[in-house]
């Protein structure tokens, strides 16, 4: 989980956006002297101006929505700004939400940001749940529930999600004697973790040492914990990770797999990793849906039919974005309105089509753009049907403030001394719960 922030959003794309580390976005808040900002009211040509503030290669841009919302209402323009990484744009959205100015009149929040905006920043943002259009049926009840706030408001809409499924090299099962077909290879795991970890060691019997079956053991442990309702935070919002039962096992079982010689020991996006991809050096990978236009790109066209996609034994998620729309806007009913329509299921069906972002919509399954959906590159894989079912099974999951936090310190810390350094898995966990203490207690 240690690239979360950054990877889901540059690496769906072959593009990064342009970067505007300097401001988050000025746009429909007054300043400090009572000015209206840009942006804050019609421009010359008696258009309304909404302003949309993103990290990275969001995607609503690229995907043709803005143009979309601006041909159908004429008298409204949209200008987006973008900070390419979050790490410096979610700091700044925190700093214009408490002063109320500098502020987009819709601003975006990564999911493992939700948490601290819903419990810190509520009373600032705009109840999204009643705004005109929007259906509460409409979306996945997990997804909804992150963007709701203790006092019943829902202050963020959903935008994409990560439901991951398990992504597997053909040719490299064929030759260990294992099934090729991504029903079969989905039952060879189906339910249980612990069977993933039995797959990769018939894998390794037939196919010899030095042949990983994973990438590394922490993008398991990542996928694990993903399937958990509760993790590190429990709905009192207490930190509970080291007591839960369900994090430990995951870190366990993720350190089995780099203790039983079954992990290729990399780091996930770096540039062993990627070559990783393409050389057979691991024959599965965690994969939420936005990874495989990743994979294919590191791969290359030599990987075309060579990977496919499985479902993954429980259902998990590995990223996703929401947008808010902050109170100190002059325009905050117009924006209201625009953010709405953008995460209604036929946009979300639209960027899922687009640009691979998957839809929180559950409403938005049934389209065709989802439904019949097929990724040529895996095989003609029906990427929609797949990862649609893994979506609607994923848990109503706690997120806490620091979830990121916790995660990075288990996967970099912890693991990484079990997987890379060949610690036991007691020291890799004494090691992370040492760093997170450490983190928590700043």
């Amino acid at each position: 989980m240690r690239a979360h922030a950054r990877a889901r959003r540059t690496l769906i794309t072959v593009g990064t956006a342009v970067g505007a580390a300097a401001l988050l976005l000025s746009g429909c808040a007054q300043d400090p002297e009572g000015k209206p900002e840009p942006g804050a009211s019609a421009d010359g040509k008696g258009k309304t101006t909404l302003t949309v503030g993103v990290f990275g290669a969001f995607g609503l841009q690229e995907a043709g929505l803005y143009d979309d919302y601006m041909a159908q209402n004429p008298g409204v323009r949209i200008e987006q700004t973008s900070i390419e990484r979050n790490e410096n744009y979610y700091p700044q959205l925190l700093t214009h939400l408490g002063t109320g100015s500098g502020l987009a009149d819709i601003q975006a929040v990564e999911v493992n940001n939700i948490a601290e905006i819903t419990a810190t920043q509520a009373d600032k943002l705009v109840d999204l749940g009643k705004a005109p259009g929007v259906d509460k049926a409409a979306y996945l009840p997990w997804k909804w529930a992150q963007g709701t706030a203790k006092n019943g408001s829902t202050v963020a809409l959903g935008t994409d999600i990560g439901p991951q499924g398990i992504c597997y090299r053909k040719d490299l099962f064929a030759a260990a004697g294992l099934p090729t077909d991504r029903a079969a290879v989905g039952a060879l795991w189906a339910g249980d973790w612990g069977k993933y970890l039995e797959a990769g060691k018939a894998y390794k019997a037939k196919a010899g040492d030095g042949k990983a079956f994973v990438d590394s053991a922490s993008g398991v442990m990542a996928a694990v914990t993903g399937s958990s309702a509760q993790r590190f935070y429990d709905e009192q919002g207490k930190v509970v990770y080291k007591t839960n039962p369900a994090v430990r096992g995951a870190f366990d079982l993720a350190a089995s797999f780099a203790t039983e010689g079954l992990s290729a020991k990399l780091q996930q996006f770096t540039p062993a990793w990627d070559q990783g991809f393409s050389n057979g050096t691991f024959a599965t990978v965690s994969c939420p849906a936005w990874m495989l236009g990743y994979i294919q790109d590191k791969a290359g066209p030599a990987g075309k039919d060579k990977w496919d996609v499985a479902a993954a034994p429980k259902p998990s998620n590995w990223g996703g974005s929401f947008l808010v729309v902050p109170k100190a806007g002059k325009r905050a009913e117009e924006a209201a309105k625009l953010a709405a329509w953008l995460t209604a299921p036929e946009q979300q069906a639209k960027l899922f089509e687009k640009r691979g972002s998957f839809p929180s919509a559950s409403a938005a399954y049934r389209l065709p753009a989802v439904s019949g959906a097929q990724h040529a590159y895996f095989g003609g894989a029906p990427i929609g049907e797949i990862f649609a079912r893994a979506a609607e099974g994923v848990p109503v999951t706690v997120i806490g403030p620091k979830d990121l936090v916790i995660a990075q310190n288990l996967a970099d810390i912890g693991m990484l001394q079990v997987d890379q350094k060949g610690r036991s898995p007691q020291e890799g966990w004494d090691a992370a719960v040492k760093a997170i203490d450490n983190a928590l207690d700043q």
